[in-house]
């Protein structure tokens, strides 16, 4: 049993967060935390020219919003939206988070049984704590 877990939710890939939420509270402490972030990539480059602070916060809270819905009113379930490079920044959330598990989606529900996506890989293989991988 875990006290505190992290579901990464990719904004693309919604339909898998009620299968993690209910793994996640199969695996949870009493009196446990869940935590769903999503991490947005900064926009780099020629495109960043034309993204203003005004739309990046707006992206944040329509995402925070998403992830809000997704829990559906429970009390011990926290939204965090953070931006960089989702499999680093996946990691890092976890460790300074203290988070004691980690549940991830495989590359997609009708990918190959044998693919993870390249974030989840790069969580499985660097995280501090557990990666439990739902398909």
């Amino acid at each position: 049993m875990h006290s505190k877990i992290l579901i990464p939710v990719a904004i693309d890939h919604e339909a898998m967060v009620p299968r993690k939420i209910e793994v996640a509270r199969r695996l949870l402490s009493p009196g446990g935390r869940i935590i769903l972030l999503t991490v947005l990539e900064k926009v780099s480059g020629f495109v960043a020219e034309f993204v203003t602070v005004k739309s990046e916060n707006h992206l944040t809270q329509r995402v925070l919003e998403r992830l809000e819905a997704a829990t559906e009113g429970a009390e011990n379930i926290d939204c965090e939206v953070t931006t960089g490079k989702p499999g680093l920044e996946i990691i890092r959330f976890a460790r300074a988070n203290d988070c004691g598990l980690i549940i991830m989606g495989s590359q997609s529900p009708d990918a190959s049984d044998y693919m993870l996506g390249s974030t989840a890989a790069r969580v499985v293989r660097r995280a501090h704590c557990s990666v439990h991988v739902v398909r």
